[in-house]
């Protein structure tokens, strides 16, 4: 007898608790903070061909979007012929990854009885993976670490020692690197004992007629929703920092009927520095912003990204050539939401938010004794820190919030255990969000000193300094960010600097864009914003003529 919808539709959900309790076990086995506490993964399930079936709903869109891609490499570069059981790939290539060196891939393929039926993959950012460390300053990809082609991390079972030699032997935390990449193979194993279960209850041998399921369902489904969206030509622009000139980004969506190509033709070129992002990444995120507003309900897979059609010219800043310099791409990529949600607010307003922050506020820090006598270790600090959201249509933004990321802040404590640093001021930033009938989300102030006998450079990967985000329908742009000492020296929004000791760093994070004109907002709220110290008294008057 067939299998049934309906049998398919709780498999599918069943599927989706299987990849969860792949991304909880790396969560548990990681050794990186920015996985354990921040949850920068990605964890899946692919058929044979490598397509998509289901994605852990723990994860970043950068990684999993791409992730959605990369499995695809590895099945064409590893082959059939060459896939045993036992077998675990691996690869950071940023081409055919997820954008740059520190994000490690890894895929398991899944054998039921001695037959090949799909593949487990999962992605995680780790700390350090050699070169000049994670920051901008690289001119090419060389410089800025490791590269591990698509290779077999273990073949038939057995881990392969030369490939972790020259792992450890080229980076700075080898325990914590080469422990990650056992944490990524755990995980997939985890997912793999889950589903093996999941099909003895089902009573299925293979996974081909689940996914054709899944697959097409969710296609049909994104397709019903893009048609929905008016027909037309929608452009939008928005300028950035970027590193040593500032960043023109330029799409123009166009949609008819179901079909929705947006086209990055008319954004800046490379960069001579580490902010260049692969088309890869640029896809990924593209088509999250695009999903989130027009078929949000649709889980995630291949067949709900294929019909997104993402094309950027190659070399520019969004389709970098090798051996383009990539290490921070995270911060061109997620600046892509906002433009291109700006285009889609002209088909559908009312809908999307106002600019964020967006970009992490990641920061890279290498303690090291201020006497290099003194014997100290050197550690390696990494910290996620996020602004705040745009406004929304109905709401608020939500204040020191990763959006589009979706990654969580690490905690103090955590930051303080890993190195010899002490966080002594991390709160809202007051007056950061864009005034308006809605207002933005508010940045953060965080404040940060080398502990006694140390001195830490840090690898600054920050944007919304000179441009800060913008309102939307009248609303006022957010707060722009700030780098300084807590003496008021200023210091320089990319590039690697150093703290003293005795000296403090003070990040002012940025504030997301007002929706709607600031006259509009209810007095009330006004009020409660002004008692809480979300605004001051200054911007009560200047922004929405309130004096209380």
């Amino acid at each position: 007898m067939g299998v049934s919808d309906i049998d398919h539709q709780i498999m599918w959900s069943r599927l989706i608790a299987v990849v969860e309790e792949q991304a909880t076990t790396l969560i548990r086995t990681a050794f990186s903070t920015s996985v354990r506490e921040a949850g920068d993964l990605s964890a899946g399930l692919f058929d044979r061909e490598g397509r998509m079936i289901a994605q852990a709903v723990t994860g970043t869109p950068g990684h999993v979007n791409a992730m959605a891609e990369s499995v695809t490499h590895f099945a064409a570069r590893i082959g059939p012929q060459n896939t045993f059981e036992g077998d675990v790939f691996i690869t950071n290539d940023p081409w055919l990854g997820t954008g740059h060196l520190h994000d490690i891939t890894v895929v398991t393929p899944v054998f039921r009885e001695g037959v090949h039926i799909g593949y487990f993959a999962c992605t995680a950012h780790v700390v350090d993976i050699g070169g000049r460390g994670f920051g901008p300053d690289g001119n090419e990809v060389f410089e800025e670490g490791l590269l591990i082609p698509i290779t077999k991390f273990a073949e038939r079972g057995q881990v392969q020692p030369l490939l972790i030699e020259m792992i450890r032997a080229n980076v700075r935390t080898p325990d914590q690197t080469v422990g990650d990449m056992y944490s990524l193979a755990a995980c997939n194993e985890a997912g793999g004992r889950r589903l093996q279960a999941m099909m003895d209850e089902f009573g299925i041998d293979d996974l081909q007629s689940l996914s054709d399921f899944v697959i097409e369902t969710s296609r049909n489904a994104t397709l019903e929703a893009i048609a929905k969206v008016p027909s037309g030509v929608y452009h939008e622009t928005m300028q950035v920092d970027g590193y040593d000139a500032p960043v023109h980004m330029e799409v123009t969506l166009s949609v008819d009927g179901d079909q929705l190509v947006a086209d990055f033709e008319g954004t800046s070129g490379m960069s001579r520095f580490g902010v260049n992002c692969p088309e890869v990444y640029t896809r990924a995120y593209a088509c999250y912003a695009l999903k989130c507003a027009i078929a949000p309900e649709v889980p995630n897979n291949t067949g709900s990204l294929e019909p997104f059609q993402i094309t950027a010219p190659e070399g520019c800043i969004l389709a970098a050539r090798r051996p383009a310099p990539v290490s921070v791409r995270h911060v061109m990529g997620h600046l892509v939401p906002d433009v291109v949600l700006g285009a889609l607010h002209k088909a559908m307003p009312d809908t999307v938010p106002a600019e964020g922050a967006s970009a992490l506020w990641n920061i890279q820090i290498s303690a090291r004794a201020s006497d290099p006598e003194s014997g100290l270790p050197n550690r390696e600090v990494l910290m996620f820190n996020s602004g705040g959201t745009g406004a929304r249509p109905a709401f608020d933004g939500l204040s020191a919030t990763a959006f589009p990321s979706g990654v969580s802040t690490m905690s103090v404590e955590a930051t303080e255990h890993v190195g010899p640093i002490t966080v002594w001021r991390k709160d809202l930033r007051e007056g950061s969000g864009g005034a308006g009938m809605l207002r933005g989300g508010l940045g953060q102030t965080i404040e940060i000193e080398p502990r006694a006998g140390y001195d830490f450079y840090f690898n600054a990967m920050f944007d919304r300094v000179k441009n800060p985000a913008r309102g939307r329908n009248g609303g006022l742009a957010g707060g722009a960010g700030a780098v300084e000492l807590t003496d008021g020296s200023a210091l320089r929004s990319k590039g690697r600097q150093m703290i003293k000791n005795g000296q403090r760093l003070k990040l002012s994070l940025p504030g997301g864009g007002g929706y709607g004109a600031p006259e509009k907002r209810d007095r009330n709220a006004v009020a409660q914003d002004l008692a809480a110290g979300f605004i001051t008294a200054e911007q009560a008057k200047n922004d929405y003529g309130f004096e209380g």
